[in-house]
């Protein structure tokens, strides 16, 4: 029986994963690395120690991620700030729904809990959830399962109790991993083979796992 909800963060509630690959190959760039959109993409959720070792494997050793990512940093919050986030559709009908019927409710995100507390407060997201657990709370980021351990952990559940949502693979292994009812809903990229293999359900939308939870309930 499903009895809490964990919901990753950019590119499931918030329209913010085009906004990383952009602001990422940008940033590189402007240090010299040709980053491209397939490279961003393959660091989508991934926790820094992972990430860097694949982004030393394009670009060589003195690939600085650090100096990348703060500029990119500094150029994704300078675009927010003048143009806003986008909420993904069915998020608030998603989380209206489910607190009413009263699950748990919790976020495991790569992003850093500042961040992350002033993004959902932004989109008046943040009342919804009764944790939020981030990769620095962990030793291991995504894709490892700490994250989704602990997270349902902190909701008071068996991570075999909860859902998890997700947008990426690398987040979809974190949740497999964990024990989790892994659900995607692809964002930039569909599942490939291997993801699949670990998917609990793949919708199109958050609407769609509305649908699918109310059906659960029958």
């Amino acid at each position: 029986m499903i009895k809490g909800f964990i919901f990753d963060m950019d590119g499931l509630m918030l329209d913010t994963e085009k906004l990383y690959i952009r602001f990422w190959c940008e940033a590189a760039r402007f240090y010299g690395y040709p980053m491209e959109e397939r490279h961003a993409l393959s660091i989508r959720s991934m926790a820094a120690k992972y990430a860097i070792q694949k982004l030393k494997g394009y670009f060589g050793e003195d690939f600085d991620y650090y100096r990348v990512r703060q500029k990119r940093m500094e150029l994704m919050n300078a675009f927010i700030e003048r143009n806003g986030i986008d909420l993904k559709p069915g998020i608030v009908e998603l989380l209206t729904y489910l607190r009413k019927q009263e699950y748990k409710i919790g976020v495991a995100t790569a992003t850093d809990l500042e961040r992350t507390t002033k993004y959902l407060k932004r989109m008046e997201l943040y009342d919804f959830f009764d944790e939020i657990v981030v990769a620095a709370m962990v030793e291991n980021g995504k894709p490892a399962p700490d994250i989704y351990e602990l997270a349902a952990e902190k909701l008071g559940l068996l991570p075999k109790e909860c859902m998890a949502l997700e947008d990426s693979p690398n987040g979809i292994y974190a949740a497999y991993h964990a024990g989790c009812k892994a659900v995607m809903v692809p964002d930039l990229d569909l599942p490939d083979s291997k993801t699949q293999e670990m998917l609990f359900a793949c919708k199109d939308n958050l609407l769609q796992v509305l649908d699918m939870v109310k059906k659960m309930e029958e």
